[in-house]
């Protein structure tokens, strides 16, 4: 490619950045970036812990009440995403990109095994009673549906833009930011109330949107679109939850 279409390239559609990542002029990123998404996944993984650290991770110092086979079954499979978002974040920060490229197409399999697996359990919880301060069980209910169905959006537009790095790692950060809530909501201080959780878990977004505002001198708009989409989602859910359509849609499910 010469000159003149480098230029325009870059003046179309594909950002700076990118049109270089995909040149292979920077085939890696800066090392600024490759440590912020490193942090970022292991923030995520620490978060997870700290939170389901009672019921799950060292539930066996405490006496929180036995799990079902679905529950383990989903916190194998959730914890199994932090820790290769992770692993996907090292690989690139080691530019082994053709490992990282690999290990892409099992995230997107696990992705699509979380979507329903989120769902179920979910209603499970529903079933068995759980429920948080000024809300019932089955309203509840439509706060982790939602996550993981944002979850499963978020993640099929990042395989949909694998080859768009700028967008790709962004839409997976917004993926993760929205099933990291439920950890969040099981931190002491917050104790289990949805929306404080929901806006606590958009500061990931702003840490990401800070980074992007101190290495590229601006936001990129998906921080932007996809830190108001999550935020709107809270008060969405808590309206939906009121409602006798979604009290019937919930009653159908929980059976």
């Amino acid at each position: 490619m010469n000159g003149s279409n480098l230029k325009s390239g870059i003046g179309g559609l594909i950002e700076p950045g990118e049109a270089f990542e995909r040149l292979n002029v920077h085939a890696t990123l800066s090392k600024s970036t490759r440590r912020f998404h490193t942090g970022m996944a292991i923030a995520f993984l620490v978060t997870s812990l700290v939170g389901f650290a009672p019921t799950y991770y060292l539930k066996g110092l405490t006496q929180a009440p036995v799990l079902s086979p679905l529950v383990h079954v989903h916190a194998a499979v959730f914890t199994g995403w932090l820790v290769l978002l992770l692993v996907q974040s090292a690989l690139v920060a080691a530019h082994r990109v053709d490992l990282h490229k690999r290990l892409g197409m099992g995230g997107a399999a696990l992705a699509a095994l979380m979507v329903p697996l989120g769902v179920f359990t979910a209603v499970e919880a529903a079933r068995v009673g759980r429920a948080a301060p000024g809300l019932e069980p089955v309203e509840l209910m439509v706060f982790p549906i939602g996550s993981i169905l944002m979850f499963g959006a978020f993640v099929a537009a990042a395989v949909w833009n694998r080859r768009r790095p700028e967008l790709h790692r962004r839409l997976l950060l917004l993926a993760t930011v929205s099933i990291t809530t439920p950890a969040i909501a099981r931190l002491p201080f917050v104790g289990l109330r949805p929306v404080p959780a929901l806006l606590l878990s958009t500061l990931f977004v702003v840490a990401g949107a800070l980074h992007d505002y101190r290495t590229r001198g601006r936001v990129h708009p998906l921080y932007v679109w996809g830190g108001l989409v999550i935020l709107a989602s809270g008060p969405a859910r808590f309206a939906l939850s009121q409602t006798n359509a979604w009290h019937s849609v919930a009653a159908f499910l929980v059976g």
